[in-house]
């Protein structure tokens, strides 16, 4: 008899998934048409739709095409444009992004600020739920559809589906906690880096492929691995974690507890000070590359260099993963030519060269919010596909990919 009540509302989550699907796909609908295009029994329908009337998912209006005659004009179902769904969040060491994602899976808000060094957890917390109500409050978006939010942070996250504190770090439990206290809701973990990757293979440039390689170059170095249409986790939630390959096992020591990782000797400080140890002053990451662009015969070289060292760290991974297409994100991936052109050589000669395979190497295309679309993109698979977590594209809905795409960064080439 306890098994019922769960049947039930199984049963009911079904049906009205059916109905927002059918929403999506096929825009505003009367009742009469939902009722036959879902196959549901009129007093189902009509209480599902109540329901999401109430929950401002979805909005009722007047019929495009009016009939004719006196009486009542006829109305018509559609998803609420101004109601908040979805939330997906990055909280970086140093900025918060933020997303808001309506019903129909349309980006309808966003959000990009700077933190302060040092901030606890809790006053990171209080930071992205202030900025949320910002938010919601500038593109006058209403709260009360909000199903669930999806919250992409560095380190190492074991198992987000259950978002079990004690697969996290006491950091990342403290601010998901905070968060679903506030806002009611599931909240959803996954390292950030792994969610730009699953953002790039939902809408980005790894669109369409089921095995990926992402590489997030910038300040740090991280990334994601997408296998057989699966984000790769791992079983203690390391996988993906390309910036802490060992390259020279002498090396310096690493945050991580390893020596000789890829991120220190690439991360943009580091090409920074081996400017300056060439004789170069370079302030920042912006200049490096306008210098790179002009010819600068140092920039450039150790833009090679660190381009040939990440290259092989790539090819290697694409000698175990087999991808079809490798992701490169960050200011250093804004250069074709030496970063790019570099990259695709070391994995052209060094990855199984004689395999029958061709490996795209190509940048990111969704900018600096990925992360957080990536934790969207976490909440759509994880509803649409459950504990199998295939990584398939979401159900498609009108402007959906304008609305998403609509701001792909632009950038030296």
């Amino acid at each position: 008899m306890s098994e019922r009540p769960d049947a039930l509302q199984r049963l009911r989550g079904a049906h009205e998934a059916a109905v927002l699907g059918e929403l999506r796909r096929s825009g505003a609908l009367s009742r009469s048409e939902l009722m036959r295009r879902v196959g549901l029994s009129r007093t189902t329908l009509f209480a599902i739709v109540s329901d999401l009337l109430g929950r401002e998912a979805v909005v009722e209006q007047s019929a495009r095409a009016r009939q004719r005659g006196r009486g009542r004009p006829p109305t018509e179902i559609t998803l609420n444009p101004c109601g908040a769904e979805l939330i997906g969040i990055e909280a970086q060491r140093g900025r918060t992004h933020i997303v808001i994602a309506n019903s129909a899976h349309d980006i309808v808000g966003r959000h990009s600020a700077p933190v302060e060094a040092g901030a606890t957890a809790e006053e990171r917390a209080d930071a992205i739920i202030a900025a949320v109500g910002d938010l919601l409050r500038e593109r006058r978006l209403a709260l009360a559809p909000l199903q669930g939010i999806g919250l992409g942070l560095p380190g190492f996250v074991q198992d987000p589906a259950s978002a079990d504190p004690r697969s996290m770090t006491p950091f990342a439990a403290h601010v998901a906690a905070a968060l679903e206290q506030y806002f009611h809701v599931p909240v959803v973990v996954d390292n950030n880096a792994r969610l730009a990757a699953l953002a790039e293979v939902t809408w980005g440039a790894a669109r369409g492929h089921f095995n990926a390689v992402y590489l997030r170059w910038s300040d740090g170095v991280g990334g994601g691995l997408v296998v057989d249409g699966r984000l790769v986790r791992g079983a203690h939630g390391t996988a993906g974690e390309i910036g802490h390959t060992s390259c020279d096992a002498s090396g310096p020591p690493c945050h991580c507890g390893g020596r000789g990782c890829l991120e220190a000797e690439i991360r943009l400080p580091a090409l920074l000070a081996r400017c300056a140890e060439r004789g170069v002053t370079v302030r920042d990451a912006d200049e490096l590359l306008v210098l790179a662009e002009s010819g600068e015969p140092t920039a450039r070289n150790v833009l090679r260099e660190a381009a040939t060292l990440a290259g092989r760290i790539l090819a290697a991974l694409a000698a175990h993963t087999d991808p079809e297409c490798i992701v490169i994100d960050g200011e250093p991936a804004a250069l074709e030519e030496p970063v790019l052109t570099t990259v695709r050589e070391q994995v052209r000669t060094l990855s199984l060269p004689t395999a029958p395979r061709d490996i795209t190497v190509r940048r990111a295309a969704l900018g600096k919010d990925a992360a957080a679309r990536g934790a969207v993109a976490l909440l759509l698979h994880a509803h649409s596909h459950g504990a199998e977590g295939r990584v398939l594209q979401p159900v498609p809905h009108p402007a959906a990919d304008a609305a998403v795409l609509g701001t792909v960064e632009g950038g030296r080439r």
